[in-house]
């Protein structure tokens, strides 16, 4: 009888052990998951942003391809720093 509750308590301690690793795990890929998108929202709409303002610049003062150019790579360059700063904010929240 003893052998059967020790048995017994053995078994919960083991499936709880497993129930809370699964549930660690699931959690983690949905967060790197989120934040892989957030990344990746952030870079484009940075860049869209910059080719927008240059195009109704371009139309508005009538010099055609070269305020789109420039506005394009200042919104490059500013989606880049974006996603550089909020990869190093998570970085520093992970640890």
């Amino acid at each position: 009888m003893k052998e059967t509750e020790d048995l017994e308590t053995r078994l919960k301690i083991a499936k709880s052990k497993l129930q809370n690793k699964k549930t660690e795990r699931g959690d983690g890929k949905g967060l790197f998951l989120g934040n892989a998108f957030k990344l990746g929202t952030e870079l484009v709409a940075a860049v869209a942003v910059g080719g927008i303002i240059g195009f109704i610049l371009d139309n508005w003062f009538g010099t055609k391809p070269l305020l789109i150019i420039v506005f394009f790579i200042l919104g490059s360059v500013a989606g880049i720093l974006n996603v550089i700063k909020a990869a190093k904010r998570m970085q520093k929240k992970q640890e």
